[in-house]
């Protein structure tokens, strides 16, 4: 029997009406899955407030409320708990009910602009090759050991978390890789949880239809670092100017790692080709299958990571060196033809000047590179005529589309993009709002040796167009027309 005023251990009360020693069965934000003796926390969302369904959530049973603002009917019989962060309660209460899973494994949390899918499954890869019981909880996936399933967000909400973590414990996980969005900071859905460690990849231009600046972006990244504990670790990249920002005002132990500057970890990149990097890990040689400067960037977090959570060094660089790609992380095949396609999850300006500039280190220049990309609907438009400019310059050849359009006329978006375009590079861009008919285009224009870059949905295997989902798969119709061009 669960009483609400356990799972009220650590949140801040501003005042009770009613009894905290009722019984309750479960926890819940949403007032549509309430039943019989169900606790609701209203919390303020960007789209809809909570407080307006507290009615609705009572009708239904709900023996307890927990809330900022109390209602103007107190409903007899029902507990009302008013504290000054919903969002706050709902995460520390979400891990009071599950009995605190994060503290019974190794909780390791990734953030940064690009590579935090990568790094998270990889280091599920390689723990698991290592011969430990291993969780992810990522963009692509979540994984409880070999137990798949599907993800909806980067960071899922507090409740979800704690209720995978929970069956973490339960399948004797002792260690949980687990990307963090700086949406799932802010809305507080990592606090209440207990890390072992810290990584920051990077920091560049994304989200800032959601946060007012690149400031504040990054600060909230900050905040996730600030609150780690002193017995964890925080391991950033100093390549990267925000790098010392983040560990600024951390209790944690501070570590480093880098390719250009001294750092506590160190690599160098000694060979880079499609079939995979020779890298220099702290004096040890190392051949890997991932490809490109930023993927030595992730691979050398993991390799730190392994060994501040103790594995042996050698046996790292072993692991390391069988790791393969994340699906829709610079995931590549060659056609029959010898057309090389590479589909790629690049999305912000950054991610796409990365991938580009990795495949034109390794590309000889005799063939053509290429490009299909779009820009997210309803999401920070001022990224758009950036990733204009930057596939139109580091392409042969440049095809506009759509990506998920969302609520968004796809060729206003496209405008946006095409206004990045400098004038010296007008004459290598096409614009073709139908994304399946960009790719078979693309495909159409590509000769034996050219490479052809499809980037911004990688693992997605949908299009999102006014509302509703449809399935779509890049690998895979890149894939198809490819074969079906060359029967």
């Amino acid at each position: 029997m669960i009483l609400l005023k356990d799972i009220l251990y650590k949140v801040p009360l501003e005042s009770v009406v009613g009894n905290t020693s009722v019984a309750i069965t479960n926890l819940h934000f949403d007032s549509r899955l309430v039943t019989l003796n169900d606790v609701f926390v209203a919390i303020r969302g960007t789209q809809s407030d909570g407080h307006d369904y507290i009615i609705k959530a009572v009708e239904k049973g709900a023996i307890a409320v927990v809330c900022e603002e109390l209602p103007a009917q107190i409903i007899h019989g029902v507990s009302y708990v008013k504290v000054v962060d919903s969002a706050s309660a709902l995460a520390v209460m979400s891990a009071n009910y599950y009995e605190n899973p994060s503290h019974n494994l190794k909780l390791i949390g990734v953030t940064g602009t690009n590579g935090k899918t990568t790094i998270a499954s990889l280091l599920y890869q390689l723990f698991e090759k290592a011969g430990y019981t291993v969780g992810l909880l990522s963009t692509v996936k979540i994984m409880v050991a070999d137990q798949e399933f599907k993800a909806t967000h980067t960071t899922p909400d507090s409740l979800t978390i704690n209720k995978y973590l929970a069956e973490m414990n339960a399948a004797g996980v002792e260690y949980c890789f687990m990307e963090v969005s700086s949406h799932g900071i802010h809305q507080k859905r990592t606090e209440g949880l207990q890390f072992a460690g810290g990584i920051f990849t990077n920091l560049s231009h994304d989200h800032l239809d959601y946060h007012n600046s690149f400031a504040e972006y990054r600060d909230v990244k900050k905040k996730f670092f600030d609150e780690l504990p002193k017995e964890a670790f925080a391991l950033v990249n100093i390549d990267d100017k925000n790098g010392p920002v983040m560990v600024q005002n951390t209790k944690a132990r501070k570590v480093t790692y880098a390719l250009k500057t001294v750092a506590d970890f160190k690599a160098q990149i000694l060979e880079n080709q499609l079939s995979g990097l020779l890298l220099k890990i702290n004096d040890q040689e190392v051949w890997v299958r991932l490809i490109g400067s930023f993927n030595a960037y992730n691979l050398l977090a993991i390799y730190a990571t392994a060994e501040l959570l103790g594995l042996e060094q050698m046996e790292t660089l072993q692991l390391l060196s069988q790791l393969e790609s994340v699906s829709g992380r610079f995931q590549y095949l060659i056609s029959e033809g010898n057309i090389t396609a590479i589909v790629d999850y690049a999305h912000t300006p950054d991610a796409l000047k990365n991938v580009l500039e990795t495949i034109n280190d390794i590309r000889t220049k005799n063939e053509q590179l290429i490009t299909v990309v779009g820009a997210g609907g309803d999401r920070d438009t001022t990224k758009r005529p950036k990733m204009g400019h930057i596939a139109s310059a580091l392409s042969s050849k440049t095809i506009f589309t759509s990506d998920n359009p969302r609520s968004e006329d796809p060729n206003l978006i496209i405008e946006e993009i095409e206004a990045g375009v400098a004038p010296q590079n007008f004459k290598k861009v096409v614009s073709i709002a139908d994304r399946k008919q960009a790719i078979k285009t693309a495909c159409q224009l590509a000769n034996p040796h050219d490479i052809i870059l499809i980037a911004g949905k990688g693992h997605e295997t949908y299009q999102e167009i006014k509302g509703e989902r449809f399935d779509f798969d890049d690998y895979k119709i890149v894939e198809e027309t490819l074969k079906q061009l060359e029967k």
